[in-house]
């Protein structure tokens, strides 16, 4: 896309790596918790292991899944990459009540941080009459982290790929954000962080801003 970049009526925000953020590692959760259930394992090697299995996991989506369906297949999804991330660093695979104690850990707020520069951004757009939504590769507790970190009141529609059955790359969320929003793509922009949001947001045909945080 050439030339000047008229001014968009909303912006789509993801949420991970560009407004929230963990206060510690993923491996120093999982070796926590997976400690409290009798299994020593490395959080080092844990980190070492996760982002490559994440990277090759199928696509946290579903589609025509909803309710007790849809969380059933969120907690699976989760309780493999799990497995796979205690088992490539060394240890057993997790037995069922860590995997769910994992996945209710990394719905508590107090696991993650709003990034400083964000509250403030969130409202001067809003302030401006920016419309905000999320499009997110995560499922529906980002619901609860948004109200929990209080972000939810600056915000609009919430996109998660587990509900809508499509995961960034695929320009489906962006789709299902600018109809939630009454939009046509001309009209917002995205910000994201990493190459899935520029792909996505490409092929929907949204402009995008990239976010380089340390």
């Amino acid at each position: 896309m050439s030339g000047p970049w008229p001014r968009p009526r909303a912006l789509l925000l993801d949420a991970m790596g560009t407004l929230i953020g963990l206060r510690r590692s993923v491996g120093s959760t999982y070796a926590s918790a997976a400690a409290e259930h009798g299994i020593a394992i490395d959080p080092a090697r844990l980190d070492q292991h996760f982002p490559t299995l994440y990277r090759k996991a199928p696509p946290l989506a579903f589609p025509g899944l909803v309710g007790a369906e849809l969380l059933t297949a969120e907690r699976q999804w989760w309780g493999d990459r799990i497995d796979e991330a205690l088992q490539a660093a060394g240890g057993p695979a997790a037995p069922p009540a860590l995997r769910s104690d994992l996945f209710e850990r990394f719905a508590d707020p107090a696991l993650w941080q709003v990034y400083a520069d964000v509250p403030e951004r969130l409202r001067a757009w809003h302030s401006s009459g920016l419309r905000l939504a999320v499009v997110s590769n995560f499922d529906q507790r980002l619901d609860g982290l948004l109200v929990g970190l209080g972000l939810a009141d600056w915000l609009g529609p919430v996109v998660v790929s587990s509900r809508a059955g499509a995961a960034k790359p695929s320009p489906e969320p962006f789709r299902q954000a600018l109809t939630s929003l009454g939009l046509a793509p001309h009209q917002a922009w995205h910000v994201g962080d990493s190459p899935e949001d520029a792909q996505g947001a490409s092929a929907a045909g949204l402009r995008c801003l990239l976010v380089r945080r340390p």
